[in-house]
């Protein structure tokens, strides 16, 4: 029997991550179709199909089941508030837009599969957790910020969706956070920063993941059999202080409870963006996942470990820097300013 060429709606496809799955699955020769579905169109894109539609609106379930998909990928989970999505947009985005998605999901027939590209947010962030977290660790630690809870919230909704449709293969995918000289994120701008404020007295443990290696994780995905949640990062870890040694750049230790602050008053003064929620814990414990099911169930052996992603990343933003190297008093002059 011949093999039925793929067609795949890819969900936010305008973020930097929807963009560039979308852009793999264009050069995918088993992939007929791909349909992009976001409210503002991406760039870049040849041969993939772009419908209007914002994930937390319902017309969502009348445009997916007319382009006979079946393959379903959210990239449309916000890991951080963006200029036209503020914080107080992620919840509903990523809450209410998942459900409006998985309702939308009901009413495909033709749908197989349907591919979650979540967050490692789930497991929380605490100085008391493990090493690394298996997937069967999820909500077994507090869950303090806002977008854990969101993830979690969201998580629940895609469980509950998986059960009642056993015929889908679901996967959720938890992903740690990502590194990499082409990616904008308001991890990247931090490590980038002339100085980069730290939390006095913590040194973090990070399992960063290499921009290539995120996007061919998904991609893998998309073409595996595996249900349920799935933890995506690189081999290893990395201190904080190391990192920034490698990247030589110098740190500027804070008290922590001025760190969120000084960091989001230095981050207006040179556009590097907030941290979010739950970066700002990660950058004072640290957190890391085992990926053992990544190898073993979906077949992906990340290319890079998280020392390498470093090292490479590193390399290619040796001379990046936001603004001229400030004098130290001058920082510290930025940073009282945020206790007023």
């Amino acid at each position: 029997m011949a093999h039925r060429a793929r067609r795949v709606a890819v969900i936010g496809v305008s973020s930097v991550w929807g963009t560039e799955i979308a852009r793999r699955l264009e050069r995918d020769p088993e992939v007929e179709f791909v349909a992009g579905f976001d409210s503002t169109p991406p760039s870049g894109l040849d041969r993939t199909e772009f419908i209007e539609a914002d994930v937390r609106s319902s017309v969502l379930a009348r445009l997916l089941p007319s382009t006979e998909v079946d393959t379903v990928v959210h990239c449309g989970v916000l890991l951080y508030p963006e200029n036209d999505k503020p914080a107080r947009a992620l919840h509903e985005i990523n809450v209410i837009g998942t459900l409006q998605l998985l309702a939308a999901c009901e009413r495909a027939p033709t749908l197989r599969r349907v591919v979650v590209r979540g967050s490692a947010a789930i497991y929380g962030v605490e100085p008391t957790g493990p090493a690394f977290f298996t997937e069967d660790l999820a909500r077994r630690m507090p869950l303090r910020t806002r977008f854990q809870r969101d993830v979690s919230e969201l998580e629940q909704y895609f469980e509950n969706f998986a059960a009642r449709h056993p015929r889908l293969t679901c996967c959720m995918l938890r992903y740690q956070a990502e590194i990499g000289a082409d990616i904008d994120t308001p991890l990247v701008r931090y490590l980038t920063l002339p100085v980069v404020p730290t939390q006095l007295g913590y040194d973090p443990r990070l399992q960063l993941l290499h921009e290539d290696d995120a996007t061919a994780a998904l991609e893998a995905s998309i073409h595996s059999d595996v249900r349920g949640p799935v933890n995506v990062g690189a081999e290893g870890v990395i201190s904080l202080s190391r990192l920034l040694r490698l990247a030589r750049r110098p740190a500027a230790p804070l008290p922590h409870p001025l760190f969120a602050p000084a960091l989001r008053r230095l981050g207006q003064a040179l556009g590097a963006g907030p941290l979010y929620g739950d970066a700002v814990r990660l950058l004072r414990y640290g957190r890391g996942v085992d990926i053992s099911r990544l190898r073993t169930d979906v077949g992906f052996e990340p290319r890079y470990s998280t020392a390498e992603a470093v090292r490479d990343f590193v390399e290619k933003t040796s001379s990046r820097r936001l603004v001229p190297p400030l004098h130290p008093g001058e920082l510290a002059g930025r940073f009282g300013e945020a206790r007023e």
